[in-house]
């Protein structure tokens, strides 16, 4: 800190210039008498200009005073000396000797502030947060902000970020005058002492919220949400020349369905929660830069790190090294609870970056992993049959004709003081077929038993450098402000926004590769960021000391973490649910990513399946699993639907070709696939609700094999209690029995191809009728949509239930259904009971008997008996 100016070294400076300027005269005595008048002048002039230089020097630390008083400390808090702090945070252990930097604090200019800026405390904001009562402080329209952007440091940086980031860019037509900037502040963490926590130990950070696109009631029209992969709730609809009556009956269904007891409906109350998406924009997150934590008399935890041109790979030693120490069983390989010591196949390769050669991996070796993008068809730096051979002998791998992500991956690898990275490309012979299949049904172990995944996210192609590895392969983006002599910086994105912005993260094959790994380093072109299953680290934030407790609001990564182990006391349907749940949440977002072969979609995620078969017990993979399917559980696997923004394609072979993938299996069609029931059919945009099965009803289930050849599955049969006060009238009763051999093989003069589904269940027809769309854009951009199921039993037709098929095809008049379990829903059209509601799947007949998939639906358990139902052998294809 600057003393206070003391006015009695006043006249001690100006008697030092007075002998300064009598001494010059003097020396310049016995000059002539033009010599004299010269130098009287000099003198004069040196006089003068003394005195300036000791004005202003009084006028700087009186200012200077002011700031200490009135914004540097409050009443209660003594002037905090940078020397007395020091010594007792190293004495007390919470500071090393080298961490603290230069404490020598500097005489800048003061930085100019608009009015508002002016008076916000900023050391007190920094130091004990923003005072309750006051939690949001307004900083005035977006608008006047980045005007003021030229005169304001504060709003400068406000600005900076809000170019920087193109917030504006997808509100073109905002009046941003309308947009309002608060100010609030949020603690990032304590320090954990051994005495107790003052507040002077806590650090907080600021908070820019940017608000009023709902008060400016600007709104997105409906046809554009598909571009920000969200419904259309709460967007605008185009009014016509007359009311749609359709939506009016839809205004009034709603209520029905969601204002039960508000409203004097007589039904259940439903207890499904509904989120819908809010889009506007984000706030930002202001920090203090680790040089000025001594200003605050605390060490620099939680403070802002200058980020430089190239990553330093001793931060990031340092953040395995943390990991390793502190998180020895959260952060092991995904079978650290197994009994099982796992380790790589023989037949895995791993490049050795000392001796450049492709090598078998050894015994129990460490290794790195990679995960990129390819970016197309890269033959020339491939491993393949022709250059294994000199590939595997020392020096025989060419570093200098790799691409730039692999280059850089090998070179940090070496930094790390690592020897073995495993990268694909090299690792696996790529026109060996055999030899590619061996290694994809081994990623589970490649990526689940690495040491560390390398992810390149922040290039596009495998010749993109990693970012910040080397000089010139990033721009810097921390922009720094000096504002009431702090310097501050509007915080990097957080983890899942950089890997939002990232071609990678829109890949299939990346999916399991990020959730396989136990630790992670991402290279993104914002920083480098560092994630284990209990923290994330990054270049911008100091949050690496073991001697606080960590905080959240560094973010955690749209990924998550995969894992596949549940805890032991977790057994039976418990299991079977906890294995579903990782399931399902994989195949979501597996589907909602891209691959350049369809055809890859089974390999791509069969690491995921392989993890959840070992870890969760299922037995042999490749029996637990075919086509993507899970056909331990295969009475909710059959339960998917098609993202209805998505035309229902099937996928295809790189000739052009179908797949031979069945229609029962998400597998077999593109785009986006979600596992979800009642909340879909009462309105196809609605994404809230999970999959539901109380009872099943197909036992026993059998798959043709590739030898053509009917295998039973081992699929258990499942049967919640209900507690009902209805008594069911008619309920429903599937066949049962074992298939007779003969059964299993249909009228057809060739053997049935592999993945062929038998099984025995109740077939029956009904009509179908489409309900309304909405308006003429909605219509345009929805693939899927909701149709009534009529019975047939009385005139006019009745209601009998919901299914959802697609409509880009023209669809025959009725339908053919068959029963796959009961649901765990209710439908308010009709008199209903829980579990009154059954699967059932739209089916259309192929040739020789065999029948494939055409859409999924449920049906009143009265309507289907009503409809007198046949038994029927379903050969599903």
């Amino acid at each position: 800190m600057i003393p206070p100016f003391n006015s009695a070294t006043q006249p001690r400076g100006r008697e030092q210039l007075a002998r300064l300027s009598t001494g010059v005269l003097v020396t310049l005595g016995p000059i002539s008498t033009h010599g004299l008048a010269l130098g009287g002048i000099i003198g004069g002039v040196l006089v003068a200009l003394g005195v300036c230089i000791l004005w202003l020097f009084v006028v700087r630390s009186r200012k200077l005073k002011a700031y200490v008083a009135s914004g540097g400390t409050s009443e209660s808090t003594p002037p905090l000396n940078p020397d007395h702090i020091r010594t007792d945070l190293q004495h007390n252990g919470l500071i090393e000797e080298d961490e603290q930097r230069d404490c020598t604090p500097t005489l800048e200019k003061d930085a100019l502030l608009c009015s508002i800026c002016a008076n916000l405390d900023l050391y007190q904001f920094f130091r004990d947060g923003i005072p309750e009562g006051n939690q949001e402080i307004p900083l005035g329209p977006l608008s006047s902000i980045l005007e003021k952007s030229y005169q304001c440091n504060f709003c400068r940086l406000i600005s900076f970020h809000v170019r920087q980031t193109r917030m504006l860019d997808e509100f073109p037509h905002v009046d941003r005058s309308g947009i309002e900037c608060k100010l609030s502040s949020r603690k990032s963490g304590d320090l954990r002492t051994y005495f107790p926590i003052s507040e002077r130990f806590s650090c907080y950070h600021l908070n820019i919220h940017v608000k009023g696109l709902r008060s400016l009631s600007i709104h997105l029209m409906q046809e554009d949400a598909f571009k920000f992969g969200r419904p259309t709730d709460f967007d605008g609809r185009r009014v016509k020349n007359t009311v749609d009556i359709g939506l009016v009956k839809k205004w009034i269904k709603l209520c029905q369905a969601n204002h039960r007891y508000e409203c004097g409906n007589i039904w259940a109350t439903d207890n499904v929660e509904r989120k819908l998406p809010r889009f506007g924009l984000r706030s930002l997150s202001i920090h203090l830069v680790q040089e000025d934590a001594f200003k605050f008399g605390r060490p620099t935890d939680f403070d802002g790190r200058r980020v430089k041109n190239t990553v330093d790979v001793g931060l990031v030693k340092k953040w395995i090294k943390l990991c390793q120490a502190s998180h020895r069983y959260e952060c092991g390989n995904i079978w650290a609870t197994d009994n099982v010591d796992r380790k790589l196949p023989r037949f895995v390769r791993v490049v050795d970056v000392v001796s450049m050669a492709v090598i078998p991996a050894p015994s129990g070796c460490r290794y790195v992993a990679l995960s990129y993008v390819w970016g197309g068809i890269g033959a020339e730096y491939w491993t393949t049959k022709d250059n294994i051979v000199e590939r595997s002998t020392p020096g025989g791998l060419d570093i200098a004709s790799l691409p730039e992500t692999i280059t850089d991956s090998i070179l940090f690898v070496r930094h790390l003081g690592e020897r073995y990275i495993w990268i694909d490309a090299l690792c696996i012979i790529q026109d060996d077929s055999q030899d590619k299949f061996s290694q994809i049904h081994t990623m589970d172990l490649v990526y689940g038993l690495s040491y560390l995944t390398i992810i390149a996210a922040g290039g596009t192609t495998v010749r993109d450098p990693l970012p910040g590895y080397r000089p010139r392969t990033r721009t810097l983006q921390q922009h720094i402000e000096v504002v009431q002599g702090l310097h501050l910086y509007a915080a990097l994105p957080r983890l899942d926004e950089a890997l939002a912005l990232s071609t990678w993260n829109t890949r299939c094959w990346t999916y399991q590769e990020q959730v396989l790994s136990r630790r992670r380093i991402y290279f993104t072109g914002q920083q480098v960021y560092f994630e284990c299953r209990r923290s994330v680290f990054c270049e911008d934030i100091i949050a690496e000391s073991m001697r606080h407790k960590i905080s959240n609001f560094l973010g955690e990564s749209s990924g998550g973490y995969f894992r596949p182990r549940a805890d032991p006391f977790v057994i039976g349907d418990m299991l079977r649910s906890y294995c579903f749940g990782h399931y399902k949440h994989a195949v979501e977002r597996c589907t909602r990513r891209n691959l350049t072969i369809e055809s890859d979609i089974v390999d791509a995620f069969t690491g995921v399946t392989n993890a959840l078969a070992v870890g969760i017990g299922l037995g042999d993979p490749a029996r637990a699993f075919q086509y993507g399917m899970i056909l331990t559980d295969l009475h909710r696997a059959l339960l998917w639907q098609h993202d209805p923004h998505i035309p229902c394609t099937r996928r295809s072979l790189p000739d052009g070709n179908s797949l031979p993938f069945p229609s029962w299996t998400w597998a077999a069609w593109r785009g986006a696939i979600d596992y979800m029931t009642e909340g879909r059919y009462k309105d196809i945009n609605n994404i809230a609700s999970e999959t539901s099965v109380v009872e099943t009803f197909v036992d026993p289930w059998y798959i043709v094999d590739h030898s053509s050849a009917p295998v039973r599955l081992d699929v258990p049969r499942e049967k919640l209690p209900i507690v009902s006060p209805v008594i069911r009238k008619s309920p429903y009763i599937p066949p049962s029995g074992i298939l007779d051999p003969t059964e299993l093989i249909p009228d057809i003069h060739r053997p049935l191809e592999p993945g062929t589904l038998i099984f025995r269940t109740t077939s029956s027809h009904f009509d179908i009728a489409s309900r309304a769309r909405g308006g003429e854009e909605t219509r345009a951009r929805v693939r899927h949509n909701v149709f009534d199921i009529l019975s047939l039993a009385s005139s006019p037709p009745t209601w009998a239930g919901t299914v959802i098929l697609p409509i880009d095809h023209a669809l025959p008049t009725s339908l053919e259904f068959i029963v796959l379990s009961r649901a765990d829903m209710r439908e308010e059209s009709c008199a209903f009971y829980p579990g009154c509601m059954l699967h059932v799947m739209a089916i259309r007949s192929q040739n020789e008997g065999l029948v494939e998939r055409v859409g999924l639906g449920v049906i009143h358990e009265v309507a289907w008996v009503a409809s007198s139902p046949k038994e029927k052998i379903v050969f599903l294809r």
